[in-house]
């Protein structure tokens, strides 16, 4: 990261952007709460990390719906007992992608709730451009490796079967790649010679209950800037 100070670019009166690109569309109301929507397709561990983040005061952010493509899946019940709306959206026909109707339901259900962000938390579909357009800067997402090294599927698995020394997690933007989107932050995981592919995973999915909440608080409090690649934290 350079020395340099950090300057962020004027505003328009009485808002602030969140991302700061040329092409950035996110910018909150000064008086207004920063907004989160959640996709999730499975038990919903990191939702419940910045869920619990946010209760206590480090993400200064409010959950305003939760989503998932699984009727009973685990992240639906966590919303519910803490009160958060949440929903099922059924995906249609494909496996790992929405069918356009299902697509235009969860726009149509983020933007009701007027998200600020949306965060995915283990939601097992590829986002396409509709989707992607209509929240262009705002989705981030977390990948269980340093990309962009073992970006896909089980990059644990990838990363022990390639013998690397260090794993860990990454949270990046979401854009029409894979895993490809400028990257956030990063926590890194030793690689013990021990390791099994599901200790391994079970580390990384600590570390992610670290990072994921951070990331989101730093954006949240509106201390990202985006310059083509690079992600720049605003200097505490």
């Amino acid at each position: 990261m350079s020395d340099a100070p950090f300057k962020r670019p004027a505003a328009p009166p009485r808002a602030f952007q969140l991302v700061l690109t040329a092409r950035s569309v996110i910018q909150v109301a000064v008086n207004s709460s920063f907004r989160i929507g959640v996709l999730g397709s499975g038990q919903g561990t990191n939702f419940v990390a910045i869920a619990d983040a946010i209760a206590a005061g480090k993400i200064p952010a409010q959950i305003a719906i939760v989503l998932s493509d699984v009727e009973r899946a685990g992240i639906l019940a966590h919303a519910r007992e803490r009160k958060i709306p949440a929903q099922f959206v059924p995906p249609g026909k494909f496996r790992t992608k929405l069918e356009e109707e299902a697509e235009h339901a969860f726009v149509a259900a983020l933007q009701n709730a007027k998200v600020d962000l949306i965060v995915l938390a283990g939601f097992m579909r590829v986002l396409k451009g509709d989707f992607l357009r209509a929240f262009e800067g705002r989705i981030v997402n977390i990948h269980p490796s340093l990309l962009p090294s073992f970006p896909g599927l089980e990059g644990w698995k990838q990363a022990l079967d390639h013998g690397v020394k260090v794993a860990g997690c990454t949270v990046h933007f979401v854009d029409a790649g894979v895993d490809s989107g400028a990257i956030i932050g990063q926590q890194t995981v030793p690689v013990r010679d021990d390791d099994t592919a599901e200790s391994l995973h079970q580390r990384i999915h600590a570390a992610e209950h670290e990072l994921y909440p951070r990331c989101v608080a730093a954006l949240a409090r509106r201390e990202i800037a985006v310059v083509g690649r690079k992600v720049i934290w605003k200097a505490s």
